[in-house]
Parts: C-alpha cells; structure tokens; sequence
C-alpha cells in the first residue's frame, strides 16, 4: 500500500501539469505566452513585498539575539505552564506569528535540547504544521493583493492558532499516552 500511494504522489504533480497545459491548449491560450506573463507577474509581487520581508526577518533576529524572546518566554511561561504549555515553546508560538523561517531556527534549537520524539517536540511538531504567521500573512498578501480592509482577519486567524496550540498540546499528549 505504502508503495502505490508512494508511486502515486510522484504522478500527480507531472499529471496536473500536463492536465493544465492540454486545457489551455485545448481552449486554444498561448500557453507559453500565459506562462510567461504569470512569471512577470509574479516577479513584480516578489519585488513588492521584498522590504516587509526584510522587515519581519531583521526585527525577527533582533529579539531572538537580544534574550528578549527567552525572557518573555520565561514570564509567560508561569501562565501557559497551567494550559500544558510548556515555557520553552513560547517564544517559538511568539516568532511563529511572524515568520516561519525564524521559527524553523528555535524548532532545531528545540529539537537539539529535548529531541524530536519528547513532548515538547512533538508539540513542536504539530504545532508548526497547524499554526500560521498570521501578521506575515497579512503584510505581505494583503499588501501584493492591495488589500486595505481587513476587518476580522486578524482576530479570526489569532483564534485559528491558539485552536493549533491547543490541538497541539492535547494531540502531543495522546501519542505519547500510546493512544
């Protein structure tokens, strides 16, 4: 089974190309030509949005070279300790709304510290998978999209991770009970 879902993954990618490219040809597009536009364009985002990514990585490296990020890790930890969350991952939730690459420094970190099979790093784990980068997110797609009107979007996703957390912490605790 493990071996048909593996032979599997390897088609789909080369299939949805093909599929793509037949419609488009098939629909009588320039597909080469609307290849080449979408590179354009794209580069044009990547171009936009360059200066908040710097942006959000420096200030990122900033507060984890300070000590800030283990200080407030320390202090918010006496009241997450009480949720099952563990002092250690809250300046990882913290980068983690941020940005996902710096986030992927304090996993190692984690993972180097306590190992990837405890509970801190399969809440670690789990916790990355099911977590976004909420204001990276929004700065940079709803700056490339010109969105200006947010709303509830920041209040939804902060709801949407602390779910992940949660979920986290509680999934973490049932493989680790063998269940």
């Amino acid at each position: 089974m493990a071996n048909a879902l593996a032979n599997l993954s390897g088609i789909i990618i080369p299939a949805l190309i093909f599929y793509i490219v037949a419609y488009g040809i098939v629909n009588g597009n320039n597909v080469y030509e609307d290849f080449i536009k979408g590179a354009a364009d794209g580069l044009k985002t990547v171009v936009q949005i360059m200066p908040t990514l710097i942006g959000l990585m420096m200030g990122v490296g900033i507060l984890r070279a300070s000590g800030l990020l283990d200080f407030l890790g320390k202090a918010a930890g006496r009241l997450t300790e009480g949720f099952g969350i563990p002092a250690d991952l809250v300046p990882l939730i913290f980068v983690k709304l941020f940005s996902s690459s710096a986030a992927t420094g304090l996993v190692l970190d984690l993972f180097k510290n306590y190992g990837t099979d405890s509970r801190i790093g399969l809440i670690t784990s789990i916790m990355m998978s099911c977590t976004e980068t909420c204001f990276y997110t929004m700065s940079v797609y709803f700056l490339a999209a010109k969105v200006t009107k947010t709303r509830y979007t920041l209040a939804g996703a902060l709801i949407a991770t602390a779910a992940g957390i949660a979920m986290s912490v509680v999934l973490a605790g049932v493989m680790l009970a063998g269940g």
